[in-house]
């Protein structure tokens, strides 16, 4: 059954009301710190499915930051701030620590945007409490390529996630893949303000099937 227009909103309209999606404006040069090689293997086979999917590009490195996706690891929030030049790419990162420890957070994203929009960056920080702790690598793996492919609603995923398990396989659902799939149509523009952007991969989607 076709995504309509209301289900599309609900993943890019935030607290405030307002709607926002953005996809990614350069291939995506990802960094992993804090796991071994293999868990750093299947983060890497995650991104690249996601991306795939998208029909977007990866890349080694990117020209001008070196890294644009660095996911940081870490057992308690205090370790950030001991990352060499991690206050110098994250401003105000002590007091953003302070926030992550009072909330008792176990993941936050930030997003740095290019001049017209499009995510020019990500920085995904994830703390392994019990909750992490008991989840699989692929399936970390896979929910944080596909919460950093888009720029989602800060409220996206509060109820429910956008995985599913089939076969004891984590993946994803099927209505959020035809999301990332269509926000990246070359006809859409890369960035969009306004509702009418849900209307038209809406219709975009219901072509499709």
């Amino acid at each position: 059954m076709s995504l309509s227009q209301e289900d599309i909103e609900k993943y890019f309209t935030r607290k405030d009301g307002t709607y926002l999606c953005a996809r990614w404006g350069r291939p995506i040069a990802p960094v992993i710190f804090g796991v071994d090689e293999a868990s750093l293997e299947v983060f890497k086979a995650a991104l690249e499915a996601v991306v795939v999917l998208a029909d977007h590009k990866m890349a080694e490195t990117d020209p001008e930051l070196g890294s644009n996706l660095m996911i940081f690891f870490c057992k308690d929030w205090d370790e950030l701030a001991a990352v060499p030049h991690l206050d110098k790419l994250v401003p105000d990162l002590q007091i953003l620590v302070k926030r992550l420890i009072k909330s008792d957070a176990n993941q936050y994203r930030i997003f740095r945007f290019e001049e017209d929009g499009a995510i020019k960056a990500a920085f995904v920080f994830l703390r392994l409490d019990e909750h992490m702790a008991n989840a699989t690598a692929d399936t970390i793996a896979l929910s944080q390529a596909t919460q950093t492919i888009l720029l989602w609603s800060d409220t996206a995923f509060m109820d429910a996630s956008p995985l599913g398990i089939v076969e004891d396989k984590a993946v994803l659902k099927p209505e959020i893949a035809d999301i990332i799939r269509t926000a990246y149509d070359p006809t859409l523009p890369a960035v969009a303000q306004d509702k009418s952007h849900a209307l038209r991969m809406a219709a975009r989607l219901m072509v499709r099937q």
